[in-house]
C-alpha cells in the first residue's frame, strides 16, 4: 500500500516553486502599486499648488517685463533726444493679452501723445527700429546667436545732418554690447566717416556693380 501511495503522489516541489514565484510577483506588483500611489499623491500636491504657482509666476513675469519696459523707455528716450535734439519722450505701456507680452508705444511732445510712425517725418521710427533691434539681440543667448546685426536703410527718413548722430549711437552700442554692425544706406559716405570702421560705396555700372572702399581720412574731399 505504501508503495502504491509513493508511486501515485507527485512531488510538491513544482508547486512550491510556483508558489514562491507567484509570491515574488505579488510583492513586485505591490511595490509598483505603492510607487504609483506615491507618484499620484505627488501629482495631486502639485495640482493643488499649481494655481498659486501660476499666479506667482505671472506676477513675477509682469514685474520683470515692467522693469525691462522701463529700461527700454529710458534708453530709447535718450537716443531720440540725442539724435533729434528735441525734448520728446518715449512712453512704453507693457501689457499681457492671451498669454503674450505686448508693448504699446508712443512719443510725448510737450505732454501730448504723438504717433511714432508720424513723429518728425518718420525719423522717430528709424531711431526706435534700430534701438529695438539692438535691445532684442542683447537679450539672446550668446552661445546660440552670433552678435551680428544688419541695418538696411534704417536711416532712410533721417535728414543728412542727423545721420552721424545715429551712427555714433550705433557704434557706441555695438561696441558696448560686442556687436558687429553693418549699415546699408543711401546717404553720402562722408556722413559715416567719423564713426565707421570701414565704408564701401556701391555704384551701378553698365557692367554690373562697382565696389570701392572709401577713404576714412577727414582730409579727403567729400563726394
Amino acid at each position: 500500500m505504501s508503495d502504491l501511495l509513493s508511486h501515485n503522489l507527485a512531488s510538491p516541489e513544482p508547486l512550491r516553486h510556483r508558489f514562491e514565484r507567484l509570491t515574488g510577483q505579488q510583492r513586485a506588483l505591490m511595490a509598483e502599486q505603492h510607487r504609483k500611489e506615491a507618484q499620484l499623491e505627488e501629482v495631486k500636491r502639485f495640482l493643488n499648488i499649481a494655481p498659486a504657482v501660476e499666479s506667482a509666476l505671472e506676477i513675477l513675469g509682469q514685474e520683470m517685463f515692467g522693469k525691462l519696459s522701463a529700461i527700454l523707455e529710458r534708453n530709447l528716450t535718450l537716443a531720440l533726444q540725442e539724435v533729434l535734439g528735441q525734448a520728446i519722450k518715449l512712453k512704453v505701456s507693457p501689457d499681457f493679452k492671451r498669454g503674450a507680452a505686448i508693448l504699446d508705444m508712443h512719443i510725448e511732445r510737450d505732454g501730448q501723445p504723438e504717433d511714432i510712425m508720424k513723429g518728425t517725418g518718420g525719423s522717430v521710427a528709424n531711431i526706435l527700429s534700430v534701438g529695438l533691434r539692438l535691445f532684442a539681440l542683447s537679450r539672446l543667448d550668446e552661445k546660440q546667436h552670433r552678435r551680428f546685426l544688419v541695418l538696411d536703410e534704417q536711416d532712410c527718413w533721417l535728414s543728412p545732418d542727423l545721420v552721424p548722430k545715429l551712427v555714433k549711437i550705433i557704434r557706441d552700442a555695438g561696441s558696448a554690447l560686442g556687436f558687429q554692425v553693418v549699415m546699408i544706406s543711401h546717404h553720402s559716405p562722408a556722413l559715416f566717416r567719423q564713426f565707421a570702421d570701414r565704408i564701401y560705396e556701391f555704384t551701378p555700372t553698365a557692367d554690373g556693380l562697382k565696389v570701392e572702399q572709401v577713404d576714412l581720412r577727414p582730409d579727403v574731399a567729400d563726394r
